[in-house]
């Protein structure tokens, strides 16, 4: 994976911005007791899980009565989809579309919580000869097939009246997508940062079509924890809710600090990272409350299902309550 996020997802898992104000006070009803023992959370380097390295530096999971939290490192998605069926960790960090497919795999577990939204950081790039999305018409696109690039490619054609099929796809990894615009191979690519910065600063004929914040969640990331967590430890899903926020209210007041222990969680430094940050924008408890029961609902959600099933990311059509419970952390 590295330190920039792997948006992939493979076939083995379907088998089996700018900061937003802070709301200060988590959408949470009321304490809960938390259960003793030790919560595993699957987590891998991608800048977006980050408040759980700043919850773990600064203490936040102990001051919220978490004996032992445990981040647990995974580079591949299917093995970290595997740890979660197994029930070999508590929850998990991923990406929208990997939820639906652990989903659809009959993996019982729900998002609960959006982490983080790219705005800038996903985006399509193309030339000076292409002025609109249907100018793509017959033209040659790079991306990653089953990627967030796919998604979003998916989702911008189809909000054109367009569908996948009305482009010249030529697959490749998102590095090189950037580098094959940048060399004029193609006159399109879909990649994410760091190699949008570098294919616009090569070229100032390269523009930026649209990206990823057209749609507020398109590419975004949830906590997912197993239905059977949320029932035996609904305490301890509580204190690490608790515990995000807090570590965002304290990202959000020291960020050049914030952005450094993110960095060294994802083994980079904050100047590796700085247009990946600039492109992600953080949600605080009540942010993600706010979103899940209402645009990310109505009107994201639903793009991203129909964009997931275009790119074969998922092949049939999942209900916002199977893979979503937007209730968590109004515990009672």
């Amino acid at each position: 994976m590295g330190i920039i996020r792997n948006h992939f997802i493979g076939a083995a898992m379907l088998a089996v911005a700018t900061a937003m104000p802070f709301a200060a006070q988590p959408a949470m009803a009321q304490d809960l007791k938390v259960e003793p023992g030790t919560f595993k959370l699957a987590i891998s380097p991608w800048l977006g899980y980050g408040m759980w390295y700043v919850a773990q530096e600064k203490g936040f999971f102990k001051a919220n009565g978490l004996e032992d939290v445990q981040l647990i490192n995974f580079v591949e998605d299917k093995d970290m989809g595997a740890a979660i069926a197994a029930g070999q960790v508590d929850g998990d960090n991923e990406s929208i579309q990997q939820l639906l497919a652990k989903v659809q795999a009959g993996i019982p577990l729900k998002g609960i919580l959006l982490l983080d939204a790219s705005t800038k950081a996903d985006a399509i790039l193309v030339n000076a000869d292409i002025k609109t999305v249907a100018d793509l018409k017959g033209k040659q696109v790079a991306f990653e097939r089953g990627s967030t690039s796919d998604l979003l490619l998916n989702y911008v054609l189809q909000k054109n009246g367009m569908t996948i099929d009305d482009v010249n796809v030529l697959p490749m990894p998102a590095a090189s997508a950037g580098t094959a615009i940048i060399s004029g191979t193609v006159p399109a690519a879909v990649t994410y940062e760091p190699y949008i910065s570098a294919a616009v600063s090569a070229d100032k004929n390269i523009k930026v079509l649209a990206e990823a914040g057209e749609a507020p969640g398109l590419i975004s990331d949830v906590l997912a924890v197993p239905d059977e967590i949320l029932k035996t430890k609904p305490g301890q899903v509580q204190a690490m809710l608790k515990s995000w926020d807090q570590a965002l209210e304290y990202y959000r007041a020291h960020v050049e600090e914030g952005r450094a222990i993110i960095a060294k969680g994802v083994g980079a430094t904050p100047a590796d990272l700085t247009t990946a940050f600039d492109g992600v924008s953080y949600y605080s408890v009540s942010e993600s409350q706010a979103a899940l029961n209402g645009v990310f609902k109505s009107e994201t959600y639903p793009g991203i299902v129909k964009a997931a099933q275009a790119a074969k990311l998922v092949d049939k059509d999942i209900a916002y309550e199977t893979a979503i419970d937007s209730a968590v952390a109004h515990s009672k």
